[in-house]
């Protein structure tokens, strides 16, 4: 009888146990518990795209995976337009981890998790008439953009505050669904140059067999980029901001960034 009484305590501390865990997964205001919902636009490698199997690769994919793998949850990629990225907070999926930069009109709109540091670079044609090295010389020239970027607002500051009070031409912009559409555009010399966040633009440069170039000497613009979550879920925030930390305590963070050939940000 004694035994019994001991497998008996033995069998309501575990039972404890794990009813002390079941909610920590909900608690984290996920839209499922048990499954962490990540959305993404799969078309901007290194950062996510698909791979010859049809399965979704890259940095972002990679560090979902980790921050799920902390969070003891599946992950589950929901592969969405760009633009449409932070309107499906909340209802759609529970993260959005797709090259963005934490801007103050996301901040609005959002709560945002810092996992990089990342600027833009100018592309262009290789031994083309224009080989702007800096924002002061894109003055007068078409410059392609991703539509929803964040440059849009830089690039038209940049354009009113330095282009037009030195006497020079403005900055045109032309905004394009997706990020190989600008890429078409600037092969098909219908903008003068291509800005791009620098990892992605090495990519471009890369793939376009020695027709393009990155002009630029710095990086423009730098910003954090950012994992986002829907405004009204701070818990889950938190959860991602503990389990980012983590991955980067572990040394897998490190191994993504050196995988992609980038640098490690604390």
């Amino acid at each position: 009888m004694p035994i019994l009484k001991k497998f008996s305590r033995s069998l309501l501390s575990v039972i404890a146990v794990l009813m002390a865990l079941l909610p920590r997964v909900q608690a984290q205001g996920l839209l499922n518990p048990g499954v962490l919902k990540v959305g993404i636009e799969a078309s901007y490698p290194p950062f996510e795209s698909y791979d010859v199997n049809g399965q979704i690769i890259g940095i972002d994919p990679d560090i979902a995976q980790q921050i799920a793998k902390q969070m003891n949850v599946r992950l589950e990629l929901i592969d969405t337009k760009f633009t449409s990225l932070i309107f499906g907070l909340g209802h759609k999926y529970d993260m959005v981890i797709s090259g963005m930069y934490i801007t103050p009109a996301r901040q609005q709109r959002t709560l945002a998790v810092p996992y990089m540091l990342s600027g833009a670079s100018i592309i262009s044609w290789k031994g083309g008439q224009h080989q702007p090295t800096n924002e002061n010389e894109l003055c007068g020239l078409t410059v392609g953009l991703q539509q929803g970027n964040a440059w849009n607002e830089d690039l038209t500051q940049q354009s009113a505050n330095y282009c037009q009070k030195q006497g020079l031409a403005p900055i045109k912009i032309l905004e394009f669904p997706t990020v190989p559409e600008v890429s078409q555009a600037l092969l098909s010399k219908n903008i003068d140059v291509q800005l791009e966040i620098d990892s992605a633009a090495q990519k471009i440069v890369k793939m376009s067999r020695g027709r393009l170039v990155i002009s630029s000497t710095t990086l423009l613009y730098p910003l954090p980029m950012g994992i986002f979550v829907a405004k009204n879920n701070p818990q889950l925030a938190s959860a991602i901001q503990a389990a980012l930390t983590a991955t980067k305590n572990n040394g897998h963070y490190t191994a993504i960034m050196s995988t992609y050939h980038l640098a490690s940000h604390p």
